[in-house]
């Protein structure tokens, strides 16, 4: 005979004060859970993809030169702009291309910033190409 042959072939109890717990709720209790909190995170940041920054031929560079130019001497009027640019990715290297229109607010030559009238601001040293 056994430790446990008294109780062994007893039915199960069901309380008659407390309600069953829902099969769900059950269930959820014995799933899997994440050992490495963060670690679904850090996976798919791995296998995030970002462009590399392509630098542009001297001879683009002196077009974009004279749009610059011509951008600065029509600054009052607050142009339309329609610019593309890179921006770097703050986790990982490399970046994306973003392109933008809007009324240029002013030039930060110190700080080397665009800032269009609703305030976001465009690096120059990123900008790959501008259309006035």
């Amino acid at each position: 005979m056994g430790e446990y042959d008294d109780i062994i072939n007893l039915p199960h109890h069901v309380s008659k004060t407390h309600p069953q717990m829902p099969m769900m709720n059950r269930a959820a209790q014995f799933a899997p859970f994440s050992a490495v909190a963060g670690h679904d995170a850090a996976i798919r940041e791995a296998g995030r993809i970002t462009d590399g920054w392509t630098d542009i031929a001297d001879s683009g560079n002196e077009e974009l030169n004279r749009k610059m130019e011509s951008l600065l001497s029509r600054l009052s009027e607050h142009p339309m702009v329609t610019i593309e640019y890179f921006l770097p990715d703050q986790h990982k290297s490399g970046g994306s291309y973003h392109t933008i229109s809007g009324n240029v607010r002013r030039i930060d030559e110190y700080e080397r910033i665009i800032e269009l009238m609703d305030r976001k601001k465009i690096p120059i040293d990123f900008i790959r190409n501008l259309t006035l």
